[in-house]
């Protein structure tokens, strides 16, 4: 599933590219793909719109259209989107396409059809996507080890679990995760009402250090992400741990574990992430 830093090489990639043009017919070929309202009122309300702008809360992706309509994305495990010209070969599984002013289509294909649009009007109250919950951004300057600590230090959950709590930090998945708590020298199976006050200190602050680290490192151009059908940009050459179960731990050489973690998995180093 991709996570905040891959969500933010969307928005920072596409948004640019789309900002001005106008949604001249938006075509939905399975309509349970839009969640709010029904797929012929959303292409209805959306057609002659220009989009104004691409923001991002958490994992969700929200076009800002001119007439003040939001629609928000989620692209949940399997979601992509393209900008590309009309003429290109579609990727399969391409469930909403959007005809835009400057010939070109931006396309949503999703191989397991769990992502899902909401479409809101000016001022509307989201109670549909569930962004309305998320928590704090990780580059949020309250987030802190007081307000981590006050939110799970008294929970007797994993950290891992804590961490993907969308209610508390908004973007952090499976992946970024389990590098967090590498980087913080923390066990991801550790009961959140055991960690020091020194652990808490480190986790509020690699919580944004790595955030920002990989999106740096996904950084990519709208032509190579064309090229690679937006599929070929992620951080996988720079993951410390995650997906390295049995390699060598990068700081002291001990064989890399994994764990499963309320049915996640959770790769950690023994030896640098200490006990239980």
């Amino acid at each position: 599933m991709p996570e905040l830093p891959e969500v933010e090489t969307i928005r920072r990639v596409i948004g640019p590219q789309i900002c001005g043009l106008t949604v001249e017919e938006m075509t939905v070929r399975r309509p349970e793909v839009i969640a709010h309202p029904a797929a012929e009122e959303c292409s209805r309300r959306l057609t002659g719109q220009s989009f104004h702008g691409l923001a991002r809360r958490g994992k969700y992706l929200i076009f800002q259209f001119s007439g003040g309509d939001r629609l928000l994305l989620h692209l949940r495990m399997t979601g992509c989107l393209l900008l590309t010209p009309a003429e290109a070969p579609e990727e399969p599984h391409t469930h909403v396409v959007f005809r835009l002013s400057d010939g070109r289509e931006l396309r949503f294909s999703d191989t397991r059809r769990f992502g899902r649009f909401w479409l809101l009007h000016e001022g509307e109250a989201d109670t549909y996507s569930g962004a309305e919950k998320l928590g704090l951004e990780p580059s949020d300057p309250a987030l802190c080890a007081e307000c981590l600590s006050g939110k799970w230090g008294r929970s007797r959950k994993a950290i891992k679990t804590c961490l993907l709590d969308q209610t508390v930090i908004a973007g952090i998945g499976n992946i970024y995760s389990d590098e967090i708590l590498y980087a913080a020298r923390i066990h991801p199976a550790r009961q959140a009402n055991r960690l020091t006050g020194e652990e808490w200190d480190r986790l509020a602050a690699e919580i944004p250090k790595q955030m920002s680290y990989f999106i740096e490192k996904n950084a990519i151009t709208p032509e190579d992400y064309l090229e690679t059908r937006g599929r070929d940009y992620r951080n996988t050459p720079y993951l410390q741990v995650y997906g390295h179960e049995g390699e060598p731990c990068p700081s002291c050489g001990t064989p890399l574990c994994r764990t499963v973690i309320g049915g996640r998995s959770s790769v950690f180093c023994p030896r640098c992430q200490g006990d239980v």
